[in-house]
């Protein structure tokens, strides 16, 4: 008996209007190569399902009898701060999971009534995904349609591919959020069922762009180049971060590779830091995150003027 094609996913939002064009579903993958230290969606980087504690959830370990520290096999969680309760102003004591022991069993997930413990990712075979995807036909209005996002979601190749193939014969508009960090031969498989690429490309330097994220930027830059060889379309997508690629001679750069595929691309979206995915990593992690402060607004419009030397349609997002 052959094994059900299946993906982890960690999120499905519908009514989308960030990821692609008009009103879409945006499928969310998990598994990323990369580790940015300002990346909004911080449960998407690892494959394995995580635990995760939503403290504002939490009616204080009191109201449960501390089931969550009974229901844990590894001891791994323990009495943390306490809070006031924000109807009542009681102080509710939290709780705090031991990160280098949770081997994210999820038992604790199994008592917690309020679901501030819960596991983020879940396993979706390739029949129940389409089959809600193509419920929500009707919504995607305008060129709207289905984006496949991440983390990395071509980490996940077969099952990715698989989708696609089906929401094109359902006549699906498709699109693929991805780093570009993956093997050619991965994106030459979907090139057929992708109706365009949301593509980022955050540094030119490949040497800062490994210290920054973990990986150079030599294959990314090359698929970039080959998708657009091969006549894909991509919406580009630049992250600005204050203290690793927003000065000026990097966008530069950046407009001029932009240039050299101009035909591929139908915009260019710079996008500002922002801080949102901090109280996303505090659910997962006890490793400190990045807090940066936002580039103004002047900023952001000093730096669209280089891509409109180069006559390229970039916008501020």
């Amino acid at each position: 008996m052959t094994k059900e094609l299946t993906g982890r996913i960690y999120d499905i939002q519908g009514f989308s209007v960030q990821d692609g064009p008009g009103v879409r579903t945006t499928v969310f993958l998990k598994g990323c190569p990369l580790r940015c230290p300002w990346c909004h969606s911080p449960e998407s980087q690892e494959f394995f399902k995580q635990l995760s504690y939503m403290s504002m959830r939490c009616k204080g370990v009191e109201a449960c009898d501390y089931r969550c520290i009974k229901a844990c096999p590894k001891n791994a969680i323990e009495l943390g701060d306490t809070r006031k309760d924000s109807l009542t102003g009681a102080e509710l004591q939290m709780i705090h999971v031991k990160r280098d022991v949770c081997d994210n069993c999820g038992k604790c997930t199994e008592v917690c009534y309020p679901e501030a413990l819960y596991l983020c990712g879940e396993d979706y075979t390739v029949d129940r995904l389409v089959e809600r995807l193509i419920r929500e036909k009707p919504f995607y209005k305008e060129g709207g349609g289905v984006t496949i996002s991440g983390g990395e979601c071509l980490y996940q190749p077969e099952f990715v591919l698989e989708v696609l193939k089906r929401l094109k014969e359902a006549d699906i508009n498709t699109a693929i959020d991805t780093t570009g960090y993956v093997r050619w031969e991965i994106i030459e498989s979907i090139l057929p069922y992708t109706d365009l690429f949301l593509y980022d490309l955050k540094h030119m330097d490949s040497a800062k762009h490994k210290a920054a994220v973990g990986v150079p930027n030599e294959l990314i830059l090359d698929n970039a180049l080959k998708i657009a060889e091969r006549g894909g379309k991509m919406q580009v997508r630049i992250p600005v971060i204050p203290q690793f690629n927003h000065d000026e001679e990097n966008i530069r750069k950046t407009a001029e590779f932009c240039a050299r595929i101009r035909d591929s691309i139908t915009v260019i979206q710079l996008l500002p830091y922002h801080n949102m995915g901090v109280m996303k990593y505090l659910r997962i992690s006890d490793k400190p995150v990045l807090e940066a402060v936002p580039p103004s607004d002047e900023y952001m419009e000093k730096l669209k003027k280089i891509f409109d030397e180069y006559d390229l349609p970039a916008q501020i997002h």
